[in-house]
């Protein structure tokens, strides 16, 4: 059989480029040598896992005004582990609540519900076992209202202060823990920072919850408000997830339309006091004024005096003649006129 030639190539062109082969290799090398000696990667900052997975769902009922929006969207931004949802409707039940909890992989709660357009109200929950807390949302203001001079960065993690008085009563206590889960950012969160610069304070005072949020600036301790600020008022605690038996109910609390109706009653006292005094003046007016026949302040200033001796008088006393006054520019005038 007839074998093939082997076809002969230029055999200086191939050995110009096994040399220039081997010198490109040779140069990677060095510079991936040079960079492993000059280049040093840090670190990671959070070693540890995420192993808290709360999550936080934040959302609201139809008919919320601009204010409550605002601050949904405050609480959004300083809750790194927070999700958003769309408005709900309101012939819907609150237990839908849990079903979407449930479809966000969210076990927290933040639910805004609006009425008559003035009154705001929080649900709180821990879904879908429970409990839940309803609160009345009273002194609204938001971050872009306040305009306070602290800042913090975004996604870092804050400290939680709570009042003494937590600690003294059941329901406070429940309450406390039930803010701890739901404010506090886990550790270790994707989206968090690993930074403490800000604290979210809880105190009590005149039977009411006041949150405020402040900007720690320096290790001693000094605080400057960020914002924003809310003040809740606790109407029940529920054993479910928005609803069943009540665990507490607070005695001090008073609904919006009955203050208002107050305010209403207190006005409309006013008028009718007012109108009292006009009704009474006119009475008087056409009433039989009786006249006085004796003066009753005439003796407020007599003063006694002394009893001077009666002097009788028996002789007439004389008479003097009326002398007549000298007028002497008369006749002169009664000439000039003759």
């Amino acid at each position: 059989m007839p074998t093939k030639r082997k076809r002969r190539g230029n055999s200086a062109a191939e050995k110009k480029a096994k040399q220039a082969r081997l010198m490109l290799e040779e140069g990677l090398d060095a510079i991936d040598s040079t960079a492993q000696q000059e280049i040093v990667v840090p670190a990671p900052v959070s070693m540890g896992k995420w192993k808290n997975k709360e999550r936080v769902l934040i959302f609201s009922s139809r008919g919320v005004n601009f204010r409550t929006r605002h601050l949904m969207n405050d609480l959004r931004t300083m809750m790194p582990h927070s999700k958003a949802d769309t408005k709900m409707d309101r012939k819907d039940k609150l237990f839908v609540i849990n079903e979407v909890c449930e479809i966000k992989n969210c076990n927290k709660c933040l639910y805004f519900e609006a009425k008559k357009k003035q009154d705001l109200y929080m649900w709180m929950s821990n879904s879908p076992h429970g409990p839940s807390v309803k609160f009345l949302v009273q002194n609204i203001h938001t971050l872009a209202e306040l305009k306070m001079t602290g800042n913090c960065l975004k996604g870092s993690r804050p400290l939680l202060s709570f009042d003494p008085k937590f600690d003294k009563e059941p329901h406070l206590a429940l309450l406390k823990e039930l803010f701890t889960q739901t404010f506090a950012t886990p550790h270790y969160h994707p989206k968090s920072q690993p930074f403490v610069d800000h604290v979210f304070t809880f105190s009590i005072a005149d039977n009411r919850i006041w949150f405020r949020n402040y900007q720690i600036i320096e290790e001693d301790g000094s605080l400057v408000e960020i914002g924003p600020r809310f003040v809740l008022n606790i109407i029940k605690i529920f054993q479910g997830s928005f609803g069943g038996p009540t665990l507490f109910e607070n005695p001090h609390f008073q609904s919006p339309n009955m203050h208002r109706r107050e305010l209403r009653q207190a006005s409309t006292a006013k008028l009718r006091e007012k109108q009292m005094l006009k009704e009474i003046q006119k009475m008087k007016r056409f009433e039989n004024k009786e006249v006085a026949t004796k003066d009753v302040t005439a003796d407020v200033f007599a003063t006694p005096g002394q009893e001077k001796p009666v002097h009788i008088q028996e002789v007439e006393p004389s008479q003097e003649p009326h002398k007549r006054k000298p007028k002497p520019f008369k006749r002169r005038r009664m000439q000039m006129r003759s």
